[in-house]
C-alpha cells in the first residue's frame, strides 16, 4: 500500500501543471454548486421565516369548523331542520380564562386572548376597511413577533393614551396618519370611537401591513360592544412544523375552529414543492456538468500516462495494483479539489452576501443565504464519485493491454 501510495504522489507532484487543472475544475463544480444550494435554500428559508413570524402559528376563533347538529336531530333521526338560532346570540368563546388555563396546562408554547372586528377608520376626509385586533400588550411578545416589528413606538405605548392605536405603516402611509393624529373608527354594528395613533408596525407581509391595526383588549372589547368578549385566542408554539398537529388537539378539546399557520397558507406551501423539485434540478444540473468536466480531466490525465502504466507493468505489477494507484490519485486529486470548493463556495456566498440591494419592494437590504453543512458533504460526495469514476474506469482498461503493444504505440 506504501508503494502505491507514494507513485500516485509522485505522479501527482511531479505534473503539477495537470494538477493543477484538475484540482480547479474539480473546485470550481463544487463551489458553484455550494452557492447556488445556499442561495436557493437561503431565500425558501427567509420566505418561511417572514410567512411564520408574520402572524401567531395557530388561530383560535369563535367559529365551529363544522355547524351546530340543532336539537330535534339528536331526538328524530328523520328530522333535517336549517337556519334555527337563538334571537340574540352572544359571540364569542365561552369560558376563555378557564380554556387558556387548559390549554397552557399541555401547550408547548404560549396563548394569548384578542378581540378581532372590522371596522372603517378615518381620518383626513379618508374611508379606509381594516382588521382591528384587540391585544394583551402584556401576552402579545409571547405569541407573535408584532414588538419587534414595531416601526415607531411600542406595544406599551398602548397604554399611555385611552382609544390608543397601532397601525400598519402601510395603511398610515396610505391615510396620511402619523403618530399623534386622531382617527375616528366606525363599525357596522354602529359603535363610533375616537382613538390616537400611538405607533406603527411593519410584518413584511403587504396585506397586513395595509389593513390592520392593533388597540388594547379593552378597546376592542369596547367596539364590538360586549364587555368580556374574547372572540380569538393567539398560539405560539415552540416548534412550529408541529402547529398543524398541535392545532387538531386544540380544536378536538375546545371545539372551536384552531387553524395553524400551515392550513392559512395552504397555496403558499403547495407552491413550495415545485420551487424545491426546481431547486434540486438546478443544483443537480450543476453537479453533473462539474463530475462529467472532473471525470473528462482525470481521464486525460490517466490516458496520458499509458507509458507509465506498461512500464509498471512490465516490473511486475499487478493489474489490480495499477489500478489502484491511478484510482488514488484521482481521490487525492477530488480531495484537494472538494476542500478548494468549500473555500470557493464560502468566498462565493460571502461575496453575493455582502452585496447591497435598495428596492422599495424588499424589506431585506443582502440576499438570504443558508450556510448549510449538508451542501458542502454533498457537493464533496459527488466530486470524490466522479473522481473515482474518472480514474478507475481508463486505468482498468489500459491495465488490462500488453506492455509491449502500449510500449509500441498501439491503442
Amino acid at each position: 500500500m506504501n508503494l502505491v501510495l507514494d507513485i500516485a504522489w509522485t505522479h501527482v507532484r511531479t505534473r503539477a501543471r495537470q494538477t493543477a487543472f484538475a484540482i480547479a475544475g474539480v473546485a470550481t463544480g463544487v463551489g458553484f454548486s455550494i452557492m447556488m444550494a445556499a442561495l436557493m435554500e437561503g431565500s425558501q428559508d427567509d420566505f418561511m421565516r417572514q410567512l411564520i413570524d408574520a402572524l401567531p402559528h395557530i388561530t383560535v376563533s369563535d367559529d365551529h369548523r363544522n355547524p351546530p347538529r340543532q336539537p330535534a336531530e339528536t331526538v328524530y333521526a328523520a328530522a333535517e331542520i336549517h337556519g334555527l338560532t337563538p334571537e340574540t346570540r352572544r359571540k364569542g368563546i365561552k369560558n376563555p380564562l378557564a380554556i387558556m388555563g387548559a390549554l397552557e396546562a399541555w401547550l408547548p408554547g404560549a396563548v394569548a386572548p384578542s378581540v378581532q372586528t372590522k371596522g372603517i377608520l378615518r381620518y383626513a376626509s379618508r374611508d379606509v376597511p381594516v382588521t382591528i385586533t384587540g391585544i394583551d400588550p402584556l401576552r402579545e411578545p409571547k405569541v407573535s413577533q408584532l414588538a419587534t416589528q414595531m416601526r415607531q413606538g411600542a406595544l406599551t405605548s398602548l397604554y399611555r393614551t385611552s382609544n390608543a392605536m397601532i397601525l400598519g405603516d402601510r395603511l398610515a402611509d396610505k391615510i396620511g396618519a402619523r403618530v399623534g393624529s386622531n382617527i375616528t373608527v366606525q363599525t357596522s354594528a354602529g359603535a363610533r370611537l375616537n382613538a390616537q395613533v400611538v405607533g406603527t408596525s411593519h410584518t413584511g407581509i403587504r396585506a397586513v401591513d395595509e389593513s390592520t391595526s392593533y388597540v388594547l383588549l379593552k378597546t376592542g372589547q369596547i367596539i364590538e360592544q360586549q364587555t368580556g368578549l374574547v372572540n380569538e385566542m393567539r398560539i405560539r408554539v415552540r416548534d412550529p412544523l408541529r402547529a398543524r398537529e398541535i392545532a387538531a388537539r386544540v380544536e378536538e378539546e375546545t371545539g372551536y375552529k384552531s387553524v395553524s399557520w400551515q392550513e392559512a397558507h395552504e397555496d403558499l406551501l403547495s407552491s413550495f414543492v415545485i420551487r424545491n423539485i426546481i431547486m434540486y434540478t438546478v443544483v443537480g444540473a450543476i453537479l453533473l456538468v462539474a463530475s462529467f468536466g472532473t471525470y473528462n480531466i482525470i481521464s486525460t490525465i490517466t490516458h496520458e500516462k499509458a507509458r507509465d502504466i506498461a512500464i509498471m507493468r512490465s516490473l511486475g505489477l499487478s493489474e489490480r495494483m495499477v489500478r489502484s494507484i491511478f484510482v488514488v490519485e484521482a481521490m487525492l486529486i477530488g480531495i484537494a479539489g472538494g476542500l478548494a470548493g468549500f473555500v470557493l463556495g464560502y468566498l462565493l456566498c460571502l461575496g453575493l452576501g455582502s452585496i447591497e440591494i435598495k428596492s422599495p419592494f424588499m424589506d431585506m437590504n443582502h440576499l438570504p443565504l443558508a450556510y448549510n453543512s449538508g451542501h458542502y458533504a454533498i457537493a464533496m460526495g459527488v466530486a470524490l464519485a466522479s473522481s473515482l469514476a474518472a480514474g478507475y474506469m481508463p486505468a482498468r482498461k489500459a491495465a488490462r493491454v500488453h506492455p509491449v503493444d502500449i510500449i509500441r504505440g498501439a491503442t
